[in-house]
């Protein structure tokens, strides 16, 4: 009779088990690893493109300074309902900016702002009270917008302010903004990395809510460093 050489049942289940254990280890790394490549190329590419569209809209209305405008929201009606059309934001929006960039669809929220669709599923808007803070989303930006605390982690912060400023003290607040297009937040940033690490972290007074996570990824060459304070 011919020896067969097989594994036994005991030797199969140990070796599944390691596989098992080796893949709860390893799977979610490679998960976070992922969504930390998301982040990085959608956000390079969203300051690359809004830009874009910035010049070219200079092209056709001048220099920037002179069409852009601090706008608020859609108004709502007496029982808190958004009054189609009443936005002048988004009438800003589309007459600047959407002729010049892809957008897939532009959806109104609840709180009177809107998102604009770009079609790799990323997604950007102002927030409700002006267009001079914007929201930047890689992924899923409904879903984001339920998180607590999502500004560094599925929300990043940018901002749009280039008239120049006349009051001494806040041109030095804005001096990272002024004449600049979209740029991650870096409203009263003294110029150090170690302070952008600070108020990516959330420190108070010079920063809070994280708004300096976006420009410490911009500052580390769009990529998200090894120090990163929020988890994915």
């Amino acid at each position: 009779m011919k020896n067969f050489n097989a594994f036994t049942l005991a030797e199969v289940l140990i070796t599944l088990g390691i596989i098992g254990v080796v893949a709860a280890i390893t799977i979610p790394t490679l998960i976070q690893q992922h969504r930390k490549q998301v982040i990085e190329t959608r956000l390079k590419k969203f300051y690359s493109s809004v830009n874009q569209a910035v010049k070219l809209a200079e092209v056709d209305f001048g220099d920037k300074k002179l069409w852009y405008a601090d706008l608020a929201g859609a108004q709502k009606d007496e029982e808190g309902n958004i009054i189609e059309g009443s936005s002048e934001s988004e009438k800003w929006f589309k007459k600047y900016l959407f002729p010049y960039m892809q957008i897939t669809k532009i959806e109104t929220l609840p709180n009177g702002a809107f998102l604009a669709y770009l079609p790799d599923g990323s997604a950007f808007g102002p927030t409700e009270a002006n267009t001079r803070d914007w929201f930047f989303y890689p992924s899923e930006p409904l879903k984001c917008r339920q998180n607590s605390d999502p500004n560094g982690s599925c929300r990043f912060i940018f901002c749009f302010y280039p008239p120049k400023i006349d009051i001494v003290w806040n041109a030095a607040h804005w001096k990272y903004h002024t004449d600049k297009g979209f740029e991650p937040n870096k409203y009263r940033w003294d110029g150090q990395e170690s302070s952008l690490l600070s108020g990516c972290e959330g420190n108070p007074p010079v920063n809070h809510n994280h708004a300096f996570c976006t420009a410490l990824i911009q500052y580390n060459n769009w990529k998200i460093p090894k120090d990163y304070p929020i988890k994915f």
